[in-house]
C-alpha cells in the first residue's frame, strides 16, 4: 500500500487561546509545534502566520520567512506549505505576499482553493482571475499549488487550470469534508470526489470539526493520506470534553497507521513524488 502522508495543519485562521490554550499562534509557538510533529514524523506542514500583537491571522511574508526560517533551522528537509487563503485577505498583492520569500525561506507550496464557498459565519472569496493569478505567479515563482478543494467541482476546476497549463503534474489534493455549504463527512460524498480526482495525483483527506477523526481514518484505510491538526479541529474525543494538542493528534495518527501497516511518508519520498527541489538550502520545484 502507498505510504501515508501526513500533512500538519497546527493553527489555521479560526482558532483562537481563547477557544484553546493549545493553539500555537505566535512565531515561537508554531515553529516548537511542528518541530515537536516532525520529531514523531509528519511528512509537510501546512502553515498559517498570525499577528504577535493580535494574534489574528496575517498574509505578511516577513512574519512568514519567522516561521520557516525556524522551522528549517530543526527540519531542513520537511515540505512546507504557506497558506494564501482569501478568507480574511482578497487582493491579490496581500495573498501572494508570501510567495515573493526566496532561497532559505522560500515555501515549498502556497495553497490553492479552487472555487469560492461559505464557511459556517464568513464567506472566502476565489474568483476564477483570483485563483489563475495566484497559479500563474507560483508557477513563476516554482512553488507547488496545494489543491484545496471542498466539493467535486473544484476538482473539475483544477482539471481546467491543468489544461490551461496554469498549474503542472503531478498534482497534490487536500479533498476536505464535513464544511457547512460543501460536500460532507460520508462515504458516498468520500467515493464522489475520489472518482473524479486525476490519476497519479497525490492527495490527503481531511474532517473539519468531529469528523477529523473518522475521516483521517478512511483514508488511512484505503490508502490515502491524512490532513490533520488543530486547524480543523481543537477537540480529542467527538463529546468535546478534552482540548487536544497538536502532539496527540499526530501519535493518533501514528496508532492508527501502524494498526492499517502504513508506513509514514517522509518529507524526501514527496519531494520525489511531486518533483521538487531535495530541501536542505533548495526549495520549491524544478521547473
Amino acid at each position: 500500500m502507498n505510504k501515508l502522508i501526513i500533512n500538519f495543519t497546527p493553527t489555521g485562521m479560526i482558532p483562537t487561546k481563547e477557544m484553546t490554550p493549545f493553539v500555537p499562534v505566535t512565531v515561537n509557538e508554531i515553529v516548537e509545534d511542528v518541530h515537536r510533529a516532525y520529531e514523531l514524523g509528519i511528512t509537510m506542514a501546512h502553515i498559517h502566520a498570525r499577528d504577535e500583537q493580535t494574534g489574528e491571522p496575517t498574509y505578511k511574508k516577513e512574519i512568514y520567512a519567522e516561521i520557516i526560517s525556524g522551522i528549517r533551522k530543526y527540519a531542513p528537509d520537511l515540505v512546507i506549505c504557506a497558506s494564501l487563503s482569501g478568507r480574511n485577505f482578497n487582493t491579490l498583492e496581500k495573498r501572494a505576499d508570501v510567495l515573493s520569500l526566496e532561497g532559505g525561506v522560500k515555501p515549498d507550496m502556497g495553497s490553492l482553493t479552487l472555487s469560492s464557498l461559505n464557511f459556517n459565519k464568513v464567506a472566502s472569496m476565489n474568483a476564477p482571475s483570483m485563483i489563475e493569478d495566484l497559479a500563474t505567479t507560483m508557477m513563476e515563482k516554482g512553488i507547488v499549488p496545494e489543491l484545496e478543494v471542498f466539493d467535486v467541482g473544484m476538482i473539475n476546476f483544477g482539471k481546467y487550470l491543468l489544461k490551461k497549463k496554469r498549474i503542472k503534474s503531478p498534482l497534490y489534493f487536500n479533498l476536505l469534508f464535513g464544511n457547512i455549504a460543501c460536500a460532507q463527512s460520508n462515504l458516498l460524498h468520500t467515493g464522489v470526489m475520489l472518482n473524479d480526482v486525476p490519476e497519479d495525483t497525490l492527495y490527503s483527506i481531511a474532517g473539519i470539526g468531529n469528523t477529523q477523526l473518522m475521516m483521517n481514518s478512511l483514508s488511512i484505510a484505503i490508502g490515502g493520506g491524512v490532513r490533520v491538526g488543530l486547524e480543523d479541529n481543537i477537540w480529542f474525543d467527538a463529546n468535546r470534553t478534552q482540548l487536544a494538542t497538536n502532539a496527540q493528534l499526530i501519535e493518533r495518527i501514528h496508532v492508527i497507521a501502524e494498526a492499517n501497516n502504513r508506513e509514514i511518508m517522509s518529507p524526501t519520498e514527496f519531494r520525489a513524488k511531486m518533483g521538487m527541489e531535495p530541501g536542505h538550502g533548495s526549495y520549491g520545484r524544478i521547473y
